[in-house]
Parts: structure tokens; sequence; C-alpha cells
């Protein structure tokens, strides 16, 4: 916030593609936080938080009729939202969290984008370095581009206790992995975009901060296309990023205090019956429950084909116990079953939620 103000006499229009001090400082983070060494500054570029990225990438990179754009089958809408804005089809693919990536089907092209979460919202799974390189050599034999969202990323609960860096200071050997991870990528970051957001880790999600990085012939089609079109980072916000970029103290206290909600609030939910599946990082508890009403009501706008699923039911439940979560079907059809529940509300409300769940 300080470096904010202190930069807030900013009457001059600010560089789209960052100042070089930002951009070297997102290549710094990528070495020491996420095992990537060789980030090139000039193939980085700040973006007005992620969402507009994600929204608009398919449509930087020329996407259009007859193009189609894949995405998880259980993801944040606006991968779909972003396909059809360009005008391509989207492609929700089963195969994404796993290890059988078989591509589209026989009657489709494959992508010429293919959006890969991880830690994934809603359901927090995070993909291996294998998974991950078997994507990228696929993508590459089908000439796909793909773009990785890991805002997430900071926020991985399975390392919890465990040691904090190896001893050549990267980050632990089973640490969420980057899709330019040198193990992943082959050392080559042709074809691939890393797409971050500060929201997370940093609380952040008022300054719209956000990065991309990768390819640098990709990063280069953005950049031009994104001085025309306006997309410009506030230099006081790009000021900002900076100072966040190179404190992991404030990172740490972030997720302990997120650490602490999601404890006391999964514990409540197991105890009141409900089981959590995935959830190894991010900021929810992807939730269902085995004695779930099949027969439960599905949302004909949110799920057209029309499967029952217990999802509503489950938000009925929790709302009438003054909890709100998102029903799964917001993410897909493959979540009719379950919810996701947020630890982004406050100590004090976790804490009643909790109390709530119990005497359920």
């Amino acid at each position: 916030m300080a470096a904010l103000a202190s930069a807030a006499d900013a009457h001059g229009y600010p560089q789209t593609w960052g100042t070089p001090v930002l951009r070297e400082a997102v290549a710094a983070w990528f070495a020491r936080r996420r095992g990537v060494p060789d980030v090139n500054p000039d193939a980085v570029l700040p973006t007005l938080g992620s969402k507009e990225l994600v929204a608009w990438l398919p449509t930087l990179l020329g996407a259009g009729r007859g193009d189609v754009v894949g995405f998880p089958a259980l993801a944040y809408p606006t991968y779909d939202v972003g396909a059809r804005l360009a005008g391509a089809s989207p492609l929700p693919m089963d195969s994404l969290g796993g290890n059988n990536l078989t591509g589209p089907t026989t009657s489709m092209k494959p992508p010429k984008l293919l959006w890969v979460n991880s830690p994934g919202n809603p359901t927090g799974q995070v993909l291996g370095v294998d998974v991950l390189a078997k994507i990228v050599r696929w993508a590459r034999q089908h000439g796909v581009i793909v773009a990785s969202d890991e805002c997430y990323a900071e926020l991985d609960w399975r390392s919890v206790g465990s040691a904090a860096r190896r001893p050549d200071g990267l980050p632990p050997a089973g640490a969420v992995a980057s899709i330019l991870d040198p193990r992943v990528c082959d050392g080559s970051h042709e074809g691939l975009l890393a797409v971050y957001s500060l929201s997370k880790q940093s609380n952040m999600a008022g300054y719209r901060a956000a990065f991309v990085a990768g390819d640098r012939v990709l990063v280069d089609r953005l950049l031009e296309i994104r001085k025309h079109a306006g997309m410009m980072v506030p230099w006081p916000v790009q000021q900002a990023m900076i100072a966040a970029l190179g404190d992991d103290t404030h990172v740490a206290q972030q997720k302990a205090r997120y650490g602490i909600r999601r404890g006391r609030l999964r514990a409540a939910l197991e105890g009141a019956g409900y089981r959590i599946e995935h959830s190894e990082a991010g900021l929810y508890l992807w939730a269902t429950r085995d004695d779930r009403d099949e027969d439960a009501p599905f949302d004909p706008v949110r799920n057209p084909a029309g499967q029952a699923g217990s999802g509503w039911s489950l938000v009925s439940e929790l709302a009438d116990l003054g909890i709100l979560v998102a029903p799964g079907s917001f993410y897909g059809v493959a979540g009719v079953d379950h919810v996701r529940v947020s630890l982004t509300a406050t100590d004090e409300r976790i804490s009643s939620a909790s109390i709530r769940l119990a005497h359920s």
C-alpha cells in the first residue's frame, strides 16, 4: 500500500509492457518461488488482473469461428466465456486432470488454445509435473498454444509442515509446478503462457494486478494489440506489484491465515457429514456428501443438459445454516453433486459457520 500511495502522483500514460524493473521482478519471482530460473523479462507482460486476460486471450491470439478453445471440464466459467467472445467453440475436456490426455474427439480439430488450471478452481486439484509435461508434449505435437492459469500456486496445502526449500534454494520438489518449469517444458517456453495474479497471494484483488509470461513471440503479439486497445496497468499498481513480488513474508502470513480457516472449516464440514474431495491447494473446499439427494433439482441455465444432481440441495441446506456456497454446476455439469466452499470470509464468520455446522 505504501508503494501504491508513493506512486499516486502519476499523470502520464503508463507503459503497457510494464517497467523494466517490474518485468525483472516477475522473472526473479519465478526463479525464487516457482523454480523457473529462465524467464526472460522481455517475455513478461502485466495485465489488469487475470480475469480480463482469461476472457480476452482467445481474441488476442486470433481465435475465431471454426477454432476451438479447450479447458478443464470443471473450470472457472470465464474460460468458456472467453472462447465465445472470440466466436470460437468452447470445449470442456475431461482428461486434463489425469494421465489420459487424448484431446478433442476425432470430429473436431485440435484446439487453437488449451487452458490448464493448476491448482484448479473449483476443485483445488494440483497437476503433477508428469501430467503437465504430457500436456505440453501433446500440445506441441498438435500445434496447440497452452495457457496455464496458476493464480493459486502459493496456496499449496500439501506442503504445510514439509521442508520449506531444497538446499539449492528452489521450491520443494513436490510444490505446485508451473507450465514454464524446466521439468515440464524441457527448457523451452515455446507455445506456452503462464498466467498469475497477486489477488490471492497478496490480497490485491482490488488492485487488478496480474501478469502473463512465457513464449516471447506470443507475449510480443499480445503486447502489440494491448497497446492499441488501451490495456495498461496503472503506474501506481505497477509499483505495488514490484513491492509485493519482492516480499515473501506477507505471502507466508496470508497463507497461514487461510490455513487456519481451512482447517477449522474442513473439520466442521466433515463432522457434519460432508466429504471433501481434492482441495489440495487454493481458497476453496470442494464438497459433497454420500447421502446426497439424487432427485434434487437442477439449474436449467447452468446445466442445460438437464442432469439431476444434489449440488443445489446442498446449497439450500447450507443456506438454512446461514452459510453461502456456490453450486458445483456453475463450473460444469461434472460438478452437479458438489458445492464450492470459499475460505475468503472473515475469521469470525468462519468460526461462526463452523459452530453452526457442529450443531446441525
